[in-house]
């Protein structure tokens, strides 16, 4: 009996599985008294399982895309101004005398560079982040300063180049200081970096493609959809590409393979044309109370949308118990309809024949018992003879055999 009271005990320690399954028996679907609430149950399944799908499929999208790095268009805005000192209309009647050795009294301006990235329009206040600084959005910047060289040897021209490791300090402005006091044209020459590198499309594939500034991918993508649109790919090899007249001039063959268009693209691919401003400054005059400002469009890192997408991945704990804790009381309840059907029919069968229940239900039994038994061996089969006398049903093996069964029972239900 030891063993009895293990088999007994194994639901205790067994891990539970949880149902999945939440389909409904089929003789409840067709019965028309449940008709129409089967019906709205039945598209409320297949209406999970598409939402599922969906949601599969679109996290596979965003997860995809998150590797891409998502791009977006954002506007930065540049000022200029400037300031002076010991220029004549600032001495006044207490005029200092210039001292050139110290500096004290020169004549002398400074210009002032600054940027910044404009804020998208109706962005979240938890969408914001912290704003990239000016000198990470240009690779190079130059500043001409159209000035006599000879009554102003001090360099009329200055660049700023970025370094490719971190030596250049991260800055949102540049100031430049000069002496003089006559007027100044200052052209300004700003190279952006954009994310990812944007290129200038020769006047021949831009007028084919209608595009005349974009990344490498982006236009071999709009190549590759001119060539689907124009139906264009070689009906018998598809990996061939056949050119219509204005391709022709492009590709100097009647025919390319379809690996050879991005080399075909990047010789129409030139470096993009910088921004030029032009700024007059003249120190003679009171500078102006407010910065003179550019607008200017640079194509950077999408991290807003990067973060949206990375938080839609992540499930939320909480909103994935709760589903969880649903599915399963459906599959209960839907478990719970299949018993209230076994019964039913079992108590049905049993209302009608009772004599016929009985024999077919003792016939069950001993197909069970049989197995209990080991099966039809010598020695263990069970003549259907025995079955017809009570007496065979309290033989000192039958409680034992019916607790190994029961214990298997329990055992098997608790797994499941």
């Amino acid at each position: 009996m030891s063993n009895v009271a293990a088999n007994a005990d194994a639901p205790k320690s067994a891990k539970k599985r949880k149902l999945t399954d939440k389909s409904i028996p089929n003789v409840i679907l067709q019965n028309p008294a449940f008709a129409e609430d089967s019906a709205m149950y039945q598209d409320l399944l297949e209406m999970e399982r598409k939402l599922d799908w969906t949601t599969t499929r679109k996290k596979a999208e965003v997860q995809d895309a998150l590797g891409r790095n998502p791009t977006t268009t954002r506007t930065l805005r540049l000022f200029l101004s400037h300031s002076t000192s010991g220029q004549a209309w600032q001495a006044g009647s207490d005029a200092v005398v210039p001292n050139f050795d110290t500096g004290e009294g020169v004549p002398a301006w400074t210009l002032k560079i600054d940027g910044r990235l404009l804020e998208p329009p109706n962005a979240r206040s938890r969408d914001k982040i912290q704003p990239r600084k000016f000198s990470t959005l240009i690779k190079r910047m130059v500043v001409e300063m159209d000035r006599d060289p000879a009554v102003y040897p001090e360099s009329n021209i200055v660049e700023w180049p970025r370094a490719s490791s971190h030596q250049n300090p991260v800055l949102d402005g540049f100031t430049i200081r000069r002496t003089g006091d006559v007027l100044t044209k200052i052209r300004l020459i700003l190279f952006l970096d954009h994310m990812p590198e944007q290129f200038k499309v020769a006047p021949e594939l831009a007028a084919v493609l209608s595009i005349k500034e974009e990344s490498r991918v982006g236009v071999i993508q709009a190549l590759w959809n001119y060539v689907k649109v124009q139906g264009l790919q070689d009906k018998s090899n598809r990996r061939i590409v056949r050119a219509d007249d204005a391709l022709k001039p492009i590709f100097g063959a009647e025919s390319v393979p379809f690996h050879k268009l991005p080399d075909i693209v990047n010789r129409y691919l030139t470096a993009p044309d910088p921004v030029v401003i032009h700024y007059t400054l003249n120190p003679g005059i009171p500078p102006p109370e407010r910065p003179s400002a550019w607008d200017m469009e640079v194509k950077i890192e999408d991290h807003t949308l990067k973060n949206r997408m990375t938080v839609m991945l992540q499930a939320n704990k909480e909103s994935a118990a709760t589903l969880a804790k649903l599915d399963e009381e459906i599959a209960l309840l839907a478990q719970s309809l299949h018993n209230s059907h076994l019964k039913r029919t079992f108590l049905q069968s049993f209302a009608d024949d009772p004599a016929q229940f009985i024999q077919t239900w003792l016939e069950s039994q001993s197909r069970d018992l049989e197995s209990i038994l080991g099966g039809a061996g010598e020695g263990a089969a069970v003549r259907a003879e025995e079955l017809k006398r009570s007496e065979f049903f309290r033989l000192p093996w039958v409680e034992e055999a019916v607790a190994i069964h029961e214990g298997i029972r329990l055992s098997q239900k608790g797994i499941q």
